[in-house]
């Protein structure tokens, strides 16, 4: 039994969602989401709430039902207020800069990585080191968030890369805390 697909989706006043045979449109002060769902469930619009009910009992339905609801509820939240994802760098001469939709990386490579904010993303860089990825839609900001820290994800010796902000990377000993044959 789905528990997230029962609940209910408010639709705050500034946001309008349409739903148009298996397609679901909303809109925004911040833009225009659409989606199709399944024909194992039905998404309704009643009174400013949005309600997904499932045709049948039987397994994918039941798995659909949830998920469903879930993406209808980001894409109201992010034509609302927008989503975003934080990233950090750490290492001695890393660092990040804009320059209009690029994000230029120095990452400890013999040339910087460039790269290019797909439609419907915006990056911007706080201290050098300090990168955010926004936009409307969440999925695009945490595929977006993920190729970024793809370019050079932290290593467990020393910590270096590109992480989540507030992510904990998992430290190894190196060399000089392995105990074993001749070190006596």
């Amino acid at each position: 039994m789905s528990r997230i697909g029962d609940a209910p989706i408010q639709i705050p006043s500034a946001v309008t969602v349409e739903v148009n045979g298996q397609k679901v449109v909303v809109k925004g002060p911040l833009g225009q989401l659409e989606m199709e769902f399944r024909p194992e469930v039905k998404v309704s619009v009643e009174d400013q709430i949005v309600t997904v009910l499932r045709k049948r009992q039987d397994k994918v339905s039941r798995s659909l039902h949830g998920l469903t609801r879930s993406l209808i509820a980001n894409m109201v939240t992010g034509v609302e207020k927008g989503w975003e994802r934080k990233l950090e760098l750490v290492g001695v001469g890393f660092r990040a800069q804009t320059d209009g939709e690029k994000l230029t990386l120095n990452v400890g490579f013999s040339h910087p990585v460039e790269i290019t904010a797909s439609e419907g993303i915006k990056f911007t860089v706080a201290d050098n080191t300090k990168i955010t990825v926004l936009g409307i839609d969440k999925i695009l900001v945490g595929q977006v968030a993920a190729s970024v820290r793809k370019v050079r994800p932290p290593e467990p010796y020393q910590g270096k890369g590109i992480r989540y902000a507030g992510e904990y990377v998992r430290r190894k000993a190196g060399k000089a805390g392995k105990v074993g044959a001749g070190a006596k």
